[in-house]
């Protein structure tokens, strides 16, 4: 695991499945945009996105932001530099398409749910 010296000084992260662009703005201390550029940066950062393209963050998403954070503002990497110290920590891209397939059945599905009990 990379390590996170000052990410003990960023808040708990709530027990919530999603979190919007700004919670997880205030949660990790990085502004929306820099999300946002972060997401066309490293390839393990891919949000669910709902109707409208809203951003939908879930919890592994929150820590991978932080490490990303940590490694970049604390730990000086570049970007690119990041990125690669990200894949060379995370395995196949392959595995993360799969699971981002994953991540938007059930954000599907669930909205199907909520459709057939009301």
């Amino acid at each position: 695991m990379l390590e996170q010296s000052h990410n003990d000084e960023l808040p708990a992260i709530p027990a919530k499945r999603y979190f919007t662009i700004g919670e997880v703005s205030e949660l990790c201390s990085v502004k929306p945009h820099v999300l946002r550029y972060w997401e066309q940066e490293f390839p393990q950062l891919k949000p669910v996105k709902r109707r409208g393209n809203r951003r939908y963050y879930q919890r592994q998403d929150v820590l991978l932001i932080r490490q990303i954070r940590s490694l970049l503002y604390e730990q000086g990497y570049t970007i690119g530099g990041a990125r690669q110290r990200m894949s060379d920590a995370s395995g196949s891209d392959e595995q993360d398409q799969y699971g981002h397939l994953i991540k938007q059945m059930i954000v599907e599905l669930e909205d199907v749910l909520k459709v057939l009990r009301s």
